[in-house]
């Protein structure tokens, strides 16, 4: 099922509080300091914070195009879309506070502890602390903002969005397009590696390694217990097992093999990249369209997060168009 998942509003709160790219907590007297680039309700948000932000995204932009040059108009883009985030998570936070949402120590400290532990040791995350110019105390001043907006939302919206299961079915039944399921295969295989590049006396000897499995096969032994003593592939410890698979996630030579195949067939011995390979086909499933029963979950998961989104939408215009705002960029 293939259905857009937009999460703006928790990508406001996750932003400070699920990853590690925090932006650094001043005092008010600090702040008012340095060159400002908005003013939310008479709280600056610095040039630092915005510049900070900015190339958080721009380094973004670039990975998903692989290192393409960001255009001009794509960089416009993304600047107004920092500056709005940056005002976006400041009224919100604000409201948090008006609302007398209080984030507990232990909180605070429960989501410090599953930060840390992204990483391999306590160097590590210190390197990443100082790289960021961030202190720990900093850091926990941004997990404090980021739980009280979520908290915010969770009061305010999302505790009281529903779907009903009529609104799910009528999107199941007048959008099937989306419950497409293709042509699938569940197999199992027996690899003997040997790379493209290697050697004929290499490649000759993972030959003779497949015949001879190849051979135990054919006088009665389990394919299962055969992958678990044989396969060079990290499937072996599951007996080769590789699920379910449709068209196009394993090379091509493998799929031909595997699709032409009826349930409980196994292949002759099929030449791949990786090596030399045998392949057994438990189960197929034909081309069609999931049962309601088995998407009702996730498609009503789904449409209450688009609710949600919406709500949230205009829940923030709502606290952007009430409070005083001034942009300075």
């Amino acid at each position: 099922m293939k259905l857009a998942n937009s999460r703006r509003i928790y990508q406001i709160a996750a932003i400070l509080v699920l990853t590690l790219i925090f932006l650094p907590a001043m005092a008010e007297e600090t702040k008012s300091l340095e060159e400002k680039v908005a003013e939310v309700n008479g709280v600056i948000i610095t040039n630092e914070e915005y510049s900070k932000e900015l190339e958080i995204q721009r380094s973004r932009v670039s990975q998903q195009q692989q290192g393409t040059q960001i255009s001009e108009a794509q960089l416009t883009k993304i600047k107004n879309e920092v500056l709005e985030g940056l005002i976006e998570r400041e009224v919100l936070y604000q409201e948090s506070r008006k609302a007398g949402i209080k984030i507990t120590e232990q909180k605070i400290g429960d989501q410090m502890a599953a930060i840390r532990n992204r990483f391999p040791d306590e160097n590590e995350f210190k390197n990443a602390l100082s790289r960021m110019s961030l202190t720990e105390e900093e850091m926990k001043v941004q997990i404090e903002r980021g739980l009280a907006i979520r908290e915010l939302i969770e009061r305010q919206i999302t505790r009281n969005v529903k779907v009903t299961d009529e609104e799910s079915k009528a999107f199941y039944d007048g959008n099937p397009q989306f419950f497409k399921q293709p042509e699938q295969v569940k197999a199992s295989h027996i690899l003997i590696k040997a790379d493209a590049d290697a050697s004929e006396p290499e490649k000759a000897e993972a030959r003779k390694k497949i015949k001879e499995v190849q051979q135990k096969l054919k006088d009665g032994g389990d394919f299962a217990a055969l992958a678990k003593e044989y396969s060079e592939g990290p499937s072996n410890t599951r007996g080769g097992d590789l699920g379910f698979f449709r068209r196009g996630q394993m090379v091509k030579p493998f799929e031909d093999a595997a699709f032409a195949m009826e349930p409980n067939q196994v292949s002759d011995i099929v030449e791949t990249r990786f090596g030399y390979h045998l392949i057994k086909v438990y189960d197929k499933k034909p081309e069609g369209i999931l049962a309601y029963a088995e998407v009702k979950e996730k498609l009503t998961q789904h449409l209450k997060q688009q609710k949600i989104d919406k709500e949230a939408i205009q829940y923030i215009n709502q606290l952007k168009k009430d409070a005083k705002i001034e942009k300075f960029l």
